[in-house]
């Protein structure tokens, strides 16, 4: 049996191979403080789960459009109004299953053999992946705590290649949590559409945000309608396991990013496409609002532990639910690092390797979606860990 040049090319996911070594410890009995994948602990809002438990033994579940459901497209573009003051056209939003699946029709619509693409280092993983597999070839633009760890102006003007051609950022970010300022994220869009590139803007976690409740963070299609956007219920929502996401695209790519939806896929869960309804009425924002400031207050409990630790972590995260921590002053490289946090101290969490080559062995992630009570007992065991790397 031969695989493909492609299969053989794709690079392990260490975030999810530590889950599986953490899976092993817990079967021999150990608790484990897993803090090594982005899951919110919360689960979908109470209204979304009652639906999707009524519509499971009571509506037919057929086929939908490769498109998505059509209420569920306007239920969507009606939350770029009302969180972020964009008015949208529903026809542009195309529904997914997963945020995966928007970046795999968008890697396939735009990226051809060659194809530079140019995206910060560290960045998430499977990104660079998607791109490869359609023959594409990654900018990795080594960023630094200076940059807060995304690409600006300066960056991209100076890395900028006669052969790039697309954009791919998120803000804010998986794995650093930081964000890209609006006005910034505006220049890098029209500098790329003035070099004729495409634009894909990750926006996954915009709206875990760390700001005021009053706050709205600026999406990408304030400035540049012709973005091709990628969001997902699996964080704010916080409906990982259901496979449900969206992209927004220009009205024109529409038909193109179907073809590819019902050849690839043929179209999202039903179930979970219409049990996704229910994310959008005033009850279910409030949960996920009170859920978003509950993991400020996270953010601000691993902080603290952490600095009590001697971990030290160079840039404070603006949004989503990870820190991104150096570990270079314990003499460790971060896989090491997070194989002996593992099996001494049984915290798993995400070596830096994974995001990136640029001093991602100095880097390790952690995610503080999990619940207080595991936070707190996973920093614990952290501050035990570095005291015995002391001796």
């Amino acid at each position: 049996m031969k695989y493909s040049q492609r299969a053989q090319a794709i690079s392990p996911f260490f975030a999810m191979a530590f889950g599986a070594k953490a899976a092993k410890l817990e079967a021999q009995g150990h608790h484990v403080v897993k803090l090594n994948i982005g899951e919110p602990d919360f689960g979908a809002p109470p209204d979304v789960l009652l639906a999707m438990q009524k519509l499971a033994t009571t509506a037919p579940l057929p086929y939908t459009s490769a498109l998505g459901l059509p209420e569920l497209r306007t239920a969507i573009a009606g939350f770029y109004k009302t969180a972020h003051d964009v008015d949208l056209n529903p026809n542009r939003v195309v529904v997914t299953a997963g945020a995966s699946a928007a970046l795999l029709l968008l890697a396939a619509a735009f990226v051809d053999e060659g194809d530079n693409v140019i995206m910060a280092d560290p960045s998430y993983p499977c990104n660079r992946q998607f791109i490869k597999s359609f023959g594409g070839k990654v900018q990795s633009v080594p960023t630094d705590p200076q940059s807060r760890f995304q690409l600006n102006m300066s960056l991209l003007e100076q890395h900028w290649q006669a052969g790039t051609r697309g954009l791919m950022l998120a803000t804010p970010s998986n794995p650093t949590g930081t964000a890209v300022a609006p006005d910034e994220l505006a220049a890098m869009c029209e500098f790329a559409k003035s070099k004729g590139a495409w634009r894909i803007i990750d926006e996954i976690y915009l709206n875990l945000h760390h700001g005021e409740a009053d706050e709205k963070p600026v999406t990408a299609l304030a400035f540049d309608d012709e973005a091709l956007v990628i969001n997902s219920f699996s964080k704010y929502f916080g409906m990982t396991g259901w496979r449900l996401g969206w992209c927004v695209v220009p009205e024109r790519a529409v038909p193109v990013m179907e073809r590819l939806a019902q050849n690839y896929y043929i179209c999202p869960s039903t179930l979970a496409q219409k049990a996704a309804l229910q994310c959008f009425t005033p009850a279910s924002i409030a949960v996920c609002e009170a859920r978003r400031a509950t993991l400020k207050s996270r953010k601000q409990l691993v902080l603290a532990g952490l600095q009590k630790c001697g971990l030290h972590v160079p840039v404070q995260p603006d949004g989503a639910f990870y820190v991104y921590i150096d570990v270079s002053n314990t003499g460790l490289c971060a896989m090491t690092f997070c194989e002996r946090a593992l099996q001494e101290a049984h915290v798993a969490m995400t070596p830096g390797n994974d995001f990136g080559e640029y001093q991602g062995d100095s880097y390790v992630r952690l995610s503080f979606a999990s619940a207080e009570s595991e936070l707190q007992e996973g920093l614990v065991r952290l501050g035990g860990f570095m005291a015995k790397l002391a001796l």
